[in-house]
């Protein structure tokens, strides 16, 4: 476990299963913490903490949905530091459940450091209100792309911001054998299109939830026909199971296409991405996940999380799903293909430097710790 001497540290965020790219950045921050202090002692606040322990029997989970003010007070005034972050947590009404247990921990004197965190949209007042506040005085304050520093600076956050990058960046696969497509009933000897799809959101206003998923069908269909593919659903979400299936419904080639089912941790997913010879989706760890593996991908932006990093990856970024008609992004999909190994290349030489940024994060929070509780000698 953990040294008995060692800094006790707190890590907030949205993390207790919901959502796999969430528990990327929470795989990729404990194992980044790990490596750097293992005398740590980490307590995740998490939204399901059975959960969260049984997938980091290493650290220790506790809940704070829910928790009157007593036992978080005494939950928070025990730690060194806490983390708050990684991933998109700073938006209208969802920055201020997260931002008060950091006010909290500010009374209790506990130092506050910001992981890679995303923001905006950040317009409501109560909400930019608290994290002008709490930001201001965190120890040091670090987002994951451009986008989430500009939302912190409208929303009048005038401290110093650094851009990093996804924690994600950071992660290593685990082995995704092919008897595991078998089990979910994906067939060999086929080329394979990965594809992520969402509830529509902002990402299609204009269409009723039935056009959006015929439109995406659309775009299906003319991936498995053009590549002559199996089209497999990756689900980053279990309500993303029922919008694949939904346009899986609409697909003429439906038989050419699954659904996986089961669960998988992050670093399975990473690995399954090597059977993928092509990554069409709106998932932003979906994304990061294909791009590491060397996978062309085409994203369809349905935040600016998403257009953030299709443009720090050289990728097009099509929001071909807020158009009623698919033929702009058909024939990108068709340029994707035919240029696919001139974007792998670029993709691949830009990940770089964005893997460099990801492991800033963790050596400034590194640093801070330094300070507050040095190594022992």
């Amino acid at each position: 476990m953990t040294n008995a001497n060692g800094p006790t540290v707190g890590v907030l965020g949205s993390y207790g299963g919901m959502n796999l790219g969430d528990e990327a950045i929470l795989t990729s921050l404990l194992g980044d913490l790990r490596q750097r202090r293992p005398d740590a002692h980490v307590v995740v606040f998490s939204r399901n903490p059975e959960y969260t322990q049984v997938a980091f029997p290493d650290i220790e989970a506790t809940g704070w949905e829910g928790v009157n003010r007593e036992r978080m007070a005494e939950a928070l005034c025990r730690l060194d530091l806490l983390i708050l972050g990684g991933g998109g947590i700073l938006y209208n009404t969802e920055a201020r459940r997260y931002l008060r247990l950091v006010a909290e921990a500010q009374e209790c004197g506990v130092p506050v450091f910001t992981y890679a965190v995303g923001a905006g949209p950040l317009t409501d007042g109560v909400d930019c209100g608290l994290t002008r506040e709490t930001l201001q005085k965190a120890l040091e304050v670090t987002v994951r792309d451009e986008g989430s520093k500009l939302a912190l600076e409208e929303a009048g956050v005038r401290c110093p911001v650094t851009v990093t990058a996804d924690p994600a960046m950071l992660l290593q696969p685990e082995e995704f054998c092919r008897d595991a497509l078998r089990t979910e009933g994906v067939p060999d000897g086929w080329r394979m299109i990965g594809m992520s799809v969402r509830e529509p959101g902002r990402a299609a206003q204009s269409l009723d939830v039935d056009a959006y998923h015929q439109l995406l069908a659309h775009v299906a269909d003319f991936l498995v026909h053009r590549l002559d593919a199996q089209l497999v659903f990756v689900p980053m979400e279990r309500q993303d199971i029922a919008h694949s299936h939904a346009v899986l419904s609409y697909m003429s080639a439906a038989d050419r296409g699954r659904v996986l089912n089961n669960n998988y941790r992050p670093c399975q997913v990473l690995g399954l991405m090597r059977h993928l010879d092509l990554a069409v989706g709106m998932r932003l760890h979906f994304l990061i996940f294909a791009a590491i593996a060397g996978v062309p991908v085409l994203p369809l932006p349905y935040a600016g999380k998403v257009f953030d990093f299709a443009k720090e990856i050289g990728a097009p970024s099509l929001g071909g799903v807020v158009r009623e008609a698919a033929g702009p992004l058909l024939a990108e999909v068709d340029r994707l293909w035919d240029e696919r190994w001139l974007r792998i290349r670029d993709t691949t030489s830009r990940l770089a430097g964005l893997r460099e940024r990801a492991a800033l994060t963790g050596e400034r929070l590194s640093q801070h710790l330094e300070r507050i509780m040095p190594v022992p000698a």
